[in-house]
């Protein structure tokens, strides 16, 4: 057998592999107790010795007690599912760190792939206590439209559900604006992952008058067999095959700029700082800020998660007014994954790049002193000097909030919106690898390095507070627009020579 025969037959035989092992996963499939606590340990000990801020928002005794606590709580066998949702999931929030999550193994998501799934009808926009429905998937409900406030779902009330759901998705100390996002961009999915599937839903809510109504509405998607006995299972959707969009769409969604037509102010958007070639962008753009005179400046960092350092930092020195710093320490309590290396992500190749990265220093962590010491000045050319104003809210996060708190409380720099859901006083990242654990196949995110913000406040488990707070607007949610980006269009106009 030639060498291409034979790789072609080795090609084969992988794609009817993955095509096997797609095919024959079971979610219902059931872990014993034993290999459930062994993974449950496993990431135990690894959190232990490799997170640089377990500790960070909840004490060791407390931590401690959890960890004890989830533990016992593995009484029998248990689906993936069940193990992620009730075991992992609320053990990982109580560190309180965002960079910190639980996802399900690759074999349930290849599974999951083009299924839609019984569950709550309504998608709901949540702030607060508030409910407020923006979709019902039974479209026959002539009851629950759109606008409709929710105030308790099977006699739960909405604050009380929107509290546990919060003890299920991690954030950054206690600043949890992004888990009103979450939560309101996949209610159905996180009701029914948190508190199961009904058949029936008793439902309370504000009606005319604003009297408190009740109803009762039927679950989505159920299908009932020959028997007509009702099922909760999965039925497959039909996914159109969309065309690719172009490469200059695809950067757009990445970052764009747009500058109005009277030239009194512009637009720059920039989603992510990991990519979208924006050492480019952020050059073109500012040097056709300056040659239009555009002396007010929409920055919208809203739905932007994070990425790259250097970006971030790359940006604040376009638009800082001043020097400024990126960290006032930055470290990690080991220079390796050792000894749970075969477990992590990225295995050998992470600890090359940790070993080479960081310094241990007195205080027996190892340090990246690079971003610790490093001064960084503003750009000559092109710089941008005129008014800034940045739109901020819970998706805001790690990277981005690094750029928040380097140019807050500079003049002509103002912060709009809401508190970003990164975390003030410092983060977690640099790198996060994921762990993979062994058994169950369900990873969980590690960051690697404590970045203390420059000029930090005080600890207190915040999000970055903007300058002039723009919170949900329940007319902007009915009239489809955006209140935010309204609010500062006025502030330009208003301040306009």
């Amino acid at each position: 057998m030639n060498k291409f025969s034979a790789g072609i037959i080795a090609i084969i035989f992988l794609l009817c592999s993955c095509s096997a092992g797609r095919n024959t996963y079971s979610p219902s499939k059931k872990f014993d107790q034993q290999h459930l606590q062994e993974d449950y340990s496993l990431l135990r000990k690894i959190l232990e010795q490799k997170h640089p801020s377990l500790y960070w928002y909840s004490s060791k005794d407390s931590m401690d007690y959890f960890f004890s606590y989830y533990y016992a709580a593995i009484k029998d066998s248990m689906t993936e599912q069940q193990f992620a949702w009730q075991i992992l999931a609320p053990l990982v929030d109580k560190i309180k760190c965002g960079h910190t999550s639980v996802s399900m193994s690759k074999a349930y998501a290849n599974w999951v792939a083009g299924k839609t799934f019984p569950s709550f009808p309504l998608y709901m926009k949540v702030w607060n206590d508030t409910m407020l429905t923006m979709i019902n998937l039974n479209k026959n409900d002539s009851i629950i439209k759109k606008g409709t406030i929710i105030t308790a779902i099977n006699g739960k009330p909405a604050h009380s559900i929107i509290n546990e759901m919060f003890n299920y998705l991690p954030q950054d100390g206690n600043a949890n604006t992004i888990n009103y996002i979450r939560v309101s961009a996949n209610f159905p999915y996180y009701h029914r992952n948190i508190y199961g599937l009904s058949k029936n839903y008793a439902i309370d809510y504000i009606g005319p008058n604003n009297q408190v109504m009740h109803t009762s509405i039927p679950a989505f998607g159920l299908q009932k067999d020959s028997a007509q006995k009702t099922k909760t299972v999965a039925a497959p959707v039909k996914i159109k095959k969309q065309k690719k969009p172009s490469r200059q769409k695809r950067m757009e969604a990445l970052r764009s700029l747009t500058i109005d037509s009277s030239n009194t102010y512009a637009v720059m958007t920039i989603g992510s700082f990991t990519k979208g070639h924006l050492r480019k962008f952020f050059r073109q753009s500012f040097k056709a800020l300056n040659e239009k005179n555009i002396s007010n400046l929409i920055l919208d960092v809203r739905l932007n998660g994070g990425g790259r350092v250097a970006l971030s930092t790359l940006l604040a020195r376009y638009v800082s007014r001043q020097k400024f710093k990126v960290a006032d320490s930055l470290f990690s309590p080991s220079r390796s994954l050792a000894p749970y290396t075969k477990y992590i992500k990225g295995k050998f190749f992470n600890n090359i790049e940790m070993f080479f990265i960081s310094k241990k220093k007195s205080d027996g962590n190892y340090h990246i002193t690079y971003l610790e010491k490093k001064t960084f000045k503003p750009k000559k050319q092109p710089h941008y000097n005129g008014k800034l104003y940045v739109l901020t809210s819970g998706p805001t996060f790690s990277a981005a909030t690094l750029f928040c708190n380097i140019v807050k409380g500079q003049e002509g720099i103002t912060l709009l919106g809401e508190e970003t859901g990164g975390g003030w006083y410092g983060n977690n990242g640099i790198m996060i690898p994921d762990i993979k654990l062994p058994n169950t196949k369900i990873t969980v995110r590690l960051p690697l390095y404590r970045m203390v913000q420059y000029k930090h406040p005080e600890q207190k488990g915040t999000g970055i507070v903007p300058d002039i707070y723009v919170g949900t607007s329940y007319d902007a949610l009915m009239k489809g627009y955006d209140m935010k980006m309204k609010t500062a269009i006025e502030l330009i106009r208003a301040n306009k020579p």
